[in-house]
C-alpha cells in the first residue's frame, strides 16, 4: 500500500482547499454573534478565497514549474497552514477577510501542482486509478463541506472549521518530504507576474463591485466606477497576454467556441449550484433556528445524487456527445433551482429545499467530471494543464461573483417585503436579514413590535431565498443553452482545437512521460477521464468526439 502515499499525500491538500470553498457557508451566522460582522463582511469571507484560488491558479501553475512541484505544493501547504491558524484566530472580521485571502493564495498553488505531482508518482494503471479517486474527491468535496462545517461549528466552535486544517497539513507536509520525488526538471522562462497582477485585480474590482451594490444599490456612482475599471484592467490582461512570450493564458485558445463553452458552463455551473446555498444558510438558522449541523445536512441530496449520478453514468455515457452531457448537466441544476422556488413561499421550511436540491445535484453530477476532460481534448496536448487551470478557474470565479451577485438578489427582495409590511427603514432590516443578523434585530427591537418583525423576517428570508433560486435557476437554463448552441457539431474547427501534430514526448530522469505547464501528460489524461467519466480513447479520438 506504500504505492498509494503520493496520492494520500495529493488527496489531503486537494480536499482542504475544495472544501474550505464552501465549509464557512454554515458558520456564518455564528461569525456575526461572535465578531459582529456585517453582511458586506460575510460575503468577503466567502469570496476573499475563492477570489484568490480562482484568480491566481494559472498563474501559480507557471511559477510552479520553475521552482519545482514538491517544493511548491509544500510552499503552499504551509502558507494554507498558517492563514488557517489566523483564521481561527481572527479577532474580527477584517483579520479574518484577510487570512482567508492569504488561504487562497496558498491553496492556489496547491490546486495548481496536482496534476503534476500525480503524473511523476504513477505510470499505466496506476496513474489513471489515482486520477479516478482525486476525481472522485474534488468532484464532493464543495457539496460535503457545509456538513463538515455544520459538524464543527455546533459540535466545537465556527473556529474550528480552520483549525482542523493544522494537523491535516501537518501530515501533508509530512508525507511530502517522505514520498513525494522530484522526478521533473524546471522550466527556465520570466514568470507572468503582469498578467497574473492584472488579472487578479481585475477579477478583485468585478468582486467588489457586486458587493457594493449590495450596500449601496446599482445606481450608486462607486459601482459604476469599479466596473469601468475592472474592464480596463481585463483588457489590460488581454493586451499583456498578447505580447508576452511567457504568457501564463494563451488566448488563442478562445478562438474555439466549444472551448468558450466550456469555460461559460464551468462558471455559470458553480454560480448556479452552489452559491443559493450561503443564503440558505443563513435563513435556515438565522430566520428559521436551526442548528448549523441541520442546516448543513439539507445539502446532503446533492451530495449523495451527485456522487451517485457521476459513478453509476459514467460508463453509460461513453461516446456521447459531451455537449449534449454539459447541456443536460446544467438543465438539471436550472430546473432543480426553478422547482426550489416554486416550492420554498409562504410558511416554507427546510422540507422544502429537499426535492430541488437532489435534482440539482444530479446536474452537478452529470456536468462536473466531464467538464475538465473535455476541455484538455479541445486542445494541443501541449497546452492541456493550461486548458484545466482555466476550467478551475471560472468555477472558482463564479463563486465569488455568484455570492456577490446573489446578495443584491436577496436583499432587494427582502427589501420589498420589509416595506411592505410597514417596518421602519426596511433597507438596513433587509440587510441585517441576509446577513444573519435577524437575531440581533428581535432582541433590540421592543416586546410590542417584536412580533411583527419576526413576521416580517419570516417572510423576507422565504421571499429572498427564492428569488436566490429564481435566478440561479434562469442562469442555470440559459448556461444549457449557450453550451449546446456554442458546441453544436458540424462546424470547422479553429487553429487552437485542431488534429493535434505528432510531438516528441519528454522523458523525465526516471523515464516517466513529462508534462506539459500546469497539467499531466496526454496518457495520465487519457486515464484520468476514463477513471472519472468513464470516458476513455485516446485524446485524439476524444477531440473528434467533442466536435
Amino acid at each position: 500500500m506504500r504505492k498509494w502515499l503520493p496520492l494520500l499525500t495529493v488527496w489531503l491538500g486537494t480536499f482542504m482547499l475544495l472544501v474550505d470553498v464552501t465549509i464557512v457557508i454554515v458558520a456564518l451566522p455564528d461569525m456575526v454573534d461572535d465578531l459582529g460582522a456585517s453582511f458586506r463582511a460575510l460575503q468577503w469571507v466567502i469570496d476573499a478565497y475563492a477570489l484568490a484560488l480562482g484568480a491566481l491558479v494559472l498563474g501559480a501553475g507557471s511559477i510552479a514549474d520553475r521552482v519545482g512541484h514538491r517544493r511548491a505544493y509544500v510552499v503552499g501547504l504551509a502558507v494554507f497552514a498558517v492563514s488557517s491558524l489566523l483564521c481561527g484566530l481572527a479577532p474580527n472580521p477584517g483579520v479574518l477577510i484577510a487570512a482567508r485571502a492569504v488561504q487562497g493564495v496558498g491553496a492556489a498553488a496547491m490546486f495548481a501542482t496536482t496534476f503534476a505531482l500525480l503524473n511523476s508518482a504513477y505510470v499505466g494503471r496506476d496513474r489513471g486509478s489515482a486520477y479516478g479517486i482525486w476525481g472522485a474527491v474534488s468532484g464532493a468535496s464543495a457539496a460535503v463541506g457545509p456538513i463538515l462545517g455544520g459538524l464543527l461549528t455546533e459540535g466545537a466552535s465556527w473556529r474550528w472549521i480552520f483549525l482542523v486544517n493544522l494537523p491535516v497539513s501537518a501530515v501533508a507536509i509530512l508525507l511530502c518530504a517522505t514520498t513525494l520525488t522530484v522526478a521533473h526538471a524546471t522550466v527556465r522562462g520570466r514568470i507572468d507576474v503582469a498578467g497574473m497582477v492584472s488579472f487578479t485585480a481585475a477579477a478583485g474590482c468585478a468582486t467588489y463591485a457586486l458587493i457594493r451594490a449590495n450596500e449601496d444599490g446599482w445606481s450608486a456612482a462607486a459601482v459604476w466606477w469599479l466596473l469601468v475599471v475592472a474592464a480596463l484592467l481585463l483588457a489590460g490582461f488581454v493586451a499583456i497576454e498578447a505580447r508576452t512570450r511567457h504568457a501564463m493564458s494563451d488566448l488563442a485558445l478562445l478562438r474555439d467556441r466549444s472551448f468558450v463553452a466550456v469555460l461559460l458552463a464551468g462558471l455559470l455551473l458553480t454560480f448556479a449550484a452552489f452559491t443559493t446555498l450561503t443564503y440558505t444558510s443563513i435563513w435556515l438558522q438565522s430566520v428559521l433556528g436551526l442548528s448549523p449541523l441541520a442546516a448543513g445536512l439539507t445539502g446532503l441530496p446533492m451530495s449523495v445524487t451527485a456522487i451517485a449520478v457521476s459513478a453509476a453514468l459514467g460508463r453509460v455515457l461513453h461516446g456521447r456527445r459531451p455537449d449534449l452531457v454539459i447541456g443536460a448537466g446544467l438543465l438539471f441544476v436550472g430546473l432543480g433551482s426553478l422547482l426550489t422556488a416554486a416550492l420554498v413561499h409562504g410558511s416554507a421550511s427546510w422540507p422544502a429545499l429537499l426535492p430541488g436540491v437532489a435534482l440539482i445535484g444530479v446536474g452537478v453530477g452529470l456536468a462536473t467530471p466531464i467538464l475538465g476532460s473535455v476541455s484538455m481534448s479541445l486542445v494541443p496536448a501541449e497546452r492541456g494543464g493550461m486548458a484545466a487551470g482555466a476550467v478551475n478557474t471560472t468555477r472558482q470565479l463564479g463563486f465569488a461573483f455568484g455570492v456577490a451577485a446573489l446578495g443584491s438578489v436577496f436583499t432587494a427582495q427582502a427589501q420589498t417585503i420589509v416595506a411592505g409590511r410597514g417596518i421602519a427603514d426596511p433597507a438596513h432590516v433587509a440587510h441585517a436579514i441576509a446577513g444573519g443578523q435577524t437575531p440581533g434585530l428581535l432582541r433590540a427591537t421592543p416586546a410590542a413590535g417584536r412580533h411583527l418583525l419576526d413576521s416580517a423576517a419570516h417572510a423576507a428570508g422565504v421571499a429572498g431565498v427564492q428569488a436566490t433560486f429564481a435566478v440561479a435557476g434562469a442562469v442555470g437554463v440559459l448556461a444549457s443553452l449557450l453550451v449546446i448552441v456554442l458546441m453544436r457539431p458540424g462546424r470547422p474547427r479553429t487553429a487552437a482545437s485542431t488534429a493535434r501534430p505528432p510531438v516528441a514526448e519528454a522523458r523525465d530522469a526516471d523515464g516517466a512521460p513529462e508534462r506539459g505547464p500546469g497539467g499531466p501528460s496526454g496518457e495520465a489524461r487519457a486515464g484520468m477521464v476514463a477513471a472519472v467519466t468513464g470516458i476513455g480513447g485516446p485524446p485524439a479520438a476524444r477531440t473528434e468526439e467533442a466536435q
